[in-house]
């Protein structure tokens, strides 16, 4: 999709962030960064609401009167639907306040272009396994706070079957709620499996808690900036031969998702007008 640009407009890329994990904020940075040397905006900027900068700093870093809010968050939840906009102070969509105008996207994850960042990322990781012989994993945390946090990920599953990627089995799985990923082997009827964690960034959960679930290691390692090299792919386990990838967040073509929102939020501002 080509992209206007937008030189009088700044861009706010959010995420949630983490007081642990030192990893967590690297992903939203860099896509901020690739955004920033394509000179598509006046502004880009990242805000976070578990570390610095924060949400209530915004209005002290950004000086563009029009303002494109885009959560960079898999799913929309609690976060997206209650956090950012209670903490930005946005009443919708669209939101005028003292001279300045804000939009409110949705979220990265639900954005239809997320398909092909996933087939990516599996054939990048799996490279020789056969799909009529594979089983594809997309996993999230899983919750029982909000329900959207698991649709965005069975959405995807539903687009990458009608997708004619040819996978023998595309299936969802959590790590706190059914279908869980513990019991991938016993899910997956196919001699190989593909894994790809439904997250922003290579975080506690993706890159220590889901290894330990898999069986790859037997307990939390590391975080992934304190590693010489990621996992060596595959792991012969259980019977089955296993391919486990990065985090999809971690993807540098996730900016483009993000203008992607962007774009798709002025085209159904213009239809709306």
């Amino acid at each position: 999709m080509s992209f206007t640009p937008k030189p009088h407009a700044a861009l706010l890329i959010v995420g949630h962030g983490s007081t642990e994990n030192p990893d967590s904020s690297t992903p939203y940075f860099e896509h901020a960064d690739e955004i920033r040397n394509r000179g598509l905006f006046g502004e880009v900027h990242c805000c976070f609401w578990k570390e610095e900068p924060s949400m209530r700093e915004v209005g002290y870093m950004i000086d563009a009167e029009e303002i494109y809010v885009v959560p960079d968050f898999i799913s929309e939840g609690y976060f997206t639907q209650d956090v950012i906009p209670r903490e930005l102070q946005l009443e919708g969509p669209t939101t005028r306040r003292a001279g300045k105008t804000w939009h409110y996207t949705l979220p990265v994850g639900v954005h239809r272009s997320m398909t092909g960042l996933l087939l990516h990322r599996a054939k990048e990781v799996a490279p020789d396994a056969d799909p009529a012989e594979t089983t594809l994993f997309i996993v999230g945390h899983g919750t029982g706070l909000n329900q959207n946090s698991t649709k965005a990920i069975r959405d995807q599953v539903e687009l990458i079957k009608a997708s004619g990627a040819g996978y023998a089995e595309v299936l969802d799985a959590f790590m706190e709620e059914q279908p869980f990923i513990a019991e991938w082997d016993k899910l997956a009827t196919t001699p190989n499996v593909v894994v790809v964690p439904f997250f922003i960034a290579d975080g506690l959960h993706s890159y220590q808690d889901i290894p330990v679930l898999l069986g790859i290691e037997t307990e939390p390692g590391e975080a992934a900036s304190q590693r010489e090299v990621f996992r060596h792919n595959p792991h012969h386990l259980r019977g089955k031969t296993l391919y486990y990838s990065s985090a999809i967040g971690t993807e540098r073509n996730i900016a483009d998702v993000i203008l992607d929102q962007v774009a798709d939020f002025d085209a159904k501002s213009h239809e709306a007008r």
